[in-house]
């Protein structure tokens, strides 16, 4: 591959922009491929919740850790649940329980197969152990900026 600086200039970069860069690729691209499938990467999100909890989560459940989320450009994630729901792949019990309808589950099912896919995209050339590395060093500036984020 070809980079953009040499090592030299490369340890002078600012983080802060090649981080930032690094996210809007990636969550452009994947919001592009969920469009093209007809969801959203919150909706998306949503099934993947419900999908994979073994007793059906609540509403409040599902947007409590979902919320972090929110700087992601989410302005609504109850907006988000009820388009699930009004697209007929989400039903809501009296108790505010949720679950996937079978055409829900259908819908999930190819939504993971494309996030499995875009996921080998990403990764493609990049081995398990600089991908680990790569984590553990952005966590690291996180931490000594004084930030504090975790993810599910």
């Amino acid at each position: 591959m070809e980079y953009s600086h040499d090592d030299a200039e490369l340890v002078r970069q600012p983080i802060g922009y090649w981080s930032w860069a690094a996210s809007d690729a990636v969550v452009t691209r994947i919001r592009a491929v969920l469009a093209g499938i007809g969801t959203t990467q919150p909706q998306a999100w949503i099934l993947a919740q419900i999908a994979k909890a073994e007793v059906p989560p609540t509403r409040d459940g599902v947007t409590g850790v979902l919320s972090g989320y929110a700087a992601e450009g989410i302005d609504d994630l109850d907006e988000e649940i009820d388009a699930t729901i009004g697209r007929g792949w989400v039903t809501q019990d009296a108790g505010g329980r949720l679950e996937l309808t079978a055409a829900g589950a259908d819908f999930y099912a190819r939504v993971a197969a494309t996030q499995a896919e875009l996921w080998q995209e990403r990764h493609r050339g990049i081995p398990d152990e600089e991908y680990v590395i790569t984590l553990k060093v952005l966590q690291r500036f996180i931490r000594n900026t004084g930030g504090d984020a975790w993810h599910h």
